[in-house]
């Protein structure tokens, strides 16, 4: 699943709304499409759990019941997590940064922590990319809030203990142009000429809004929530937790669980 593209999550999704039986609105016009709204798709290559996107329904249902029938109808590996209906309009202006863990396997955390502390340190740490308009040159450095590298038992590969591991977890901005995880990898080699010997795995653990102060990153879904109608944050980007449903943010409604 780590593969699947933005348009494969896609086509399975509206394929699980057909198989569901649930009254989704669709478009005017000659080619009617179902009226879903996608925001801050992951890019291919990576795993996620944190994906959102806004359904818009003919008639009311019950939030619950949209996540089972839903979730029943799509494929091994992409989960729904959590639908929420909409009280409050700009859940796209929410996104407003992501966490990321990325595992480099044969890469030393020392190593790594050194590579992160000159880029950290330095003002500005430009890349390429071939973008849609052709090979794009920008500074990754902006939107970067902070970097962590994990140590001691988290620095060993799972069930591999004499294997060097070393385990990034970053903060990033959402600007435009994106800056994506590889970019910042792209921007370490740089810097500091950390270069993995095999391809890193990098998962979206959270997006949401922001907190400049602390770069904490708060649950979208806090201001559709009656219960608790805030936008405050309630997690730490530096929290090493991985259970998706106790730490902050809380899970994303949609999600591909790409092992």
């Amino acid at each position: 699943m780590r593969f699947a593209s933005h348009r494969d999550i896609a086509r399975a999704l509206e394929r699980a709304l057909r198989r569901a039986s649930l009254p989704v609105a669709f478009s005017a016009g000659f080619s009617p499409h179902p009226k879903i709204s996608y925001t801050g798709a992951a890019p291919t290559g990576v795993a996620s759990e944190a994906e959102y996107l806004e359904l818009t329904m003919t008639e009311e249902c019950r939030p619950d019941q949209v996540k089972d029938a839903i979730d029943a109808a799509m494929p091994d590996g992409i989960d729904v997590l959590e639908v929420v209906e909409a009280r409050v309009t700009g859940l796209a202006d929410r996104l407003q940064a992501s966490v990321w863990r990325v595992e480099m396997a044969d890469v030393d955390p020392g190593d790594a922590a050194k590579a992160v502390a000159d880029y950290l340190a330095a003002e500005s740490v430009e890349v390429e990319r071939m973008t849609k308009k052709g090979r794009r040159r920008f500074d990754t450095r902006p939107a970067v809030l902070g970097i962590d590298v994990c140590d001691g038992p988290h620095g060993r590969a799972p069930g591999e203990r004499h294997t060097t591991y070393a385990i990034l977890r970053m903060v990033v901005r959402h600007t435009t142009p994106a800056v994506r995880p590889d970019d910042v990898l792209t921007g370490l080699r740089h810097v500091a000429d950390l270069a993995p010997p095999s391809s890193p795995t990098m998962t979206r653990l959270a997006q949401g809004p922001l907190d400049e102060v602390t770069g904490a990153i708060a649950d979208p879904f806090d201001a559709d929530r009656p219960e608790a109608p805030t936008t405050e944050s309630t997690g730490s980007a530096h929290d090493e937790t991985n259970d998706r449903r106790t730490r902050a943010p809380r899970p994303s409604p949609m999600t591909g669980s790409r092992p």
